[in-house]
């Protein structure tokens, strides 16, 4: 199972590094992520060049997609041309974003009807689109799940790696990273934000 973690120019190293690292953790069991560019180098908002592992289209080929922010996603959605090569299929793909991306799955129809999570400076521009923004760092419907806040990049690997693998090997890739003597509760923190930001979605339908 493979993984596009979308990456565009001034994008946040966090949002993007955080949720690969983990993901790839889980290579043995044949789930695998690769940071995804629509040019060969894209530079973060900090200045930090990095060169994709696969181009922007490998997203529609993709298992699971997730698109990460940036201080530059205004001017993303803003391009006709750079949205048009994108081409998700929610009904056979995971699909989420991190803050800021949230816009990009609103630019292509697929918030329609579900609230989101984003960051605070990205909320009035997602609410802008008619996304109901929710004050939570995580939630999911179906195959869409969106996370706000920089750190709940965690939450979003959690979602596809139990998704995909099962809730152990979450378990399994939580503790291993979890600061040292708080495993525990960094375990139980990710999971109870997955499971209530599904839970959430239940309730509403």
């Amino acid at each position: 199972m493979q993984v596009a973690v979308l990456t565009f120019d001034g994008f946040n190293e966090l949002d993007s590094f955080i949720a690969s690292a983990l993901i790839n953790r889980c290579r043995k069991d044949g789930l695998e992520a690769f940071i995804t560019t629509p040019t060969p180098v894209v530079t973060s908002m900090n200045g930090v060049p990095v060169t994709g592992q696969r181009p922007m289209e490998f997203a529609a080929e993709a298992d699971v997609v997730l698109v990460g922010s940036g201080v530059r996603t205004r001017d993303v959605v803003a391009d006709d041309r750079l949205i048009s090569r994108l081409r998700l299929a929610p009904d056979r793909q995971l699909i989420g974003a991190q803050c800021s991306g949230a816009l990009v799955l609103a630019r292509l129809g697929l918030l329609t009807g579900m609230p989101a999570c984003t960051d605070r400076k990205s909320r009035p521009f997602v609410e802008a689109c008619g996304v109901t923004v929710l004050d939570t760092p995580f939630h999911a419907e179906g195959n869409i799940a969106t996370a706000g806040g920089c750190l709940a990049s965690q939450y979003l690997a959690t979602w596809v790696i139990t998704r995909t693998l099962g809730e152990d090997a979450a378990r399994a890739v939580l503790d291993y990273v979890a600061p040292v003597g708080e495993n525990e509760e960094t375990v139980v923190r990710a999971l109870r934000a997955v499971d209530a930001g599904a839970a959430a979605a239940t309730q509403r339908g």
